[in-house]
């Protein structure tokens, strides 16, 4: 008589057939290779960005980043006049015509068809919902337990929903935030519109003048050209503006993860 064979052990058992194990194996690397495809593309364009800016920093004077003006193909590159214009979030036409004639020059007299002003109005609207959706959700996610103790103690509904669950949900709030703040500082699509700037613009606080925004210099700048004309380091200030809106972009979320991670709560 023959012994009868012993069973195979339960850990032998788990890791599955040669042929699941070899297709595991294979899933997993083709996870990696996207995460490292990834990670090298993200690599790449930082170091796009951080070489065609010294490029960019190196045919110039420091002095012409303070210039009267944002005129690149004169070889004026002032970045004060990019960064005092509100960020270039537009509803397009409808900001060009009807938040612009109906609001800010109903208000405004002397305001001017194209505005910063109305270019600003603009972002506030489209970024309201997308800060109210994810701050619904982070307050939704707060604990019913919270709001039944508060009940308990004898706060009405006002109450609970300022003292208890806004403060519960402050993580969740500041990164809705953050990432309105992060979309209205990158789009582009229609700031010539609203705030009529053109591929140059000079240094302004008045927001009832049109103006330029880091997005619309690059858009406008670029605008039906493989190589910007002009100035020899013209094409090079893009690479520049898109350093800085990278650069700014990163510090928004970073401070907003830092805030996150500090005010978070787990229940």
């Amino acid at each position: 008589m023959t012994a009868a064979s012993t069973p195979a052990p339960a850990a032998s058992r788990l890791r599955g057939t040669a042929n699941r194990r070899r297709n595991e194996r294979a899933i997993r690397l083709v996870l990696l290779a996207a995460a490292v495809v990834s990670i090298l593309v993200s690599i790449g364009i930082v170091l796009s960005l951080v070489f065609e800016a010294i490029s960019f920093l190196s045919q110039i004077q420091l002095s012409q980043l303070f210039a009267a003006g944002w005129f690149p193909r004169r070889g004026q590159f002032s970045i004060p006049t990019v960064l005092a214009g509100i960020p270039s979030v537009v509803l397009g036409f409808f900001a060009l015509r009807f938040i612009s004639p109906n609001v800010v020059q109903a208000l405004f007299t002397d305001a001017k068809a194209f505005s910063l002003l109305a270019a600003g109005i603009g972002v506030g609207i489209l970024t309201i919902p997308l800060v109210a959706s994810i701050s619904e959700d982070a307050m939704r996610a707060v604990p019913l337990s919270l709001r039944e103790a508060s009940y308990g103690l004898g706060s009405r509904r006002l109450g609970t929903s300022v003292r208890v669950v806004v403060p519960a949900a402050i993580s969740g709030i500041v990164a809705a935030m953050m990432l309105a703040i992060s979309r209205a500082v990158g789009e582009t699509m229609v700031v010539a519109l609203a705030a009529g700037a053109t591929a140059g613009s000079l240094f302004t606080l008045n927001p009832l003048g049109p103006g330029q925004t880091l997005t619309g210099a690059m858009a406008s700048l670029a605008a039906g050209s493989d190589q910007v004309t002009g100035n020899t380091a013209a094409f090079q200030s893009l690479f520049f503006l898109g350093l800085l809106l990278f650069l700014m972009t990163l510090g928004l979320n970073i401070l907003g993860d830092a805030f996150v991670r500090r005010t978070r709560q787990t229940y």
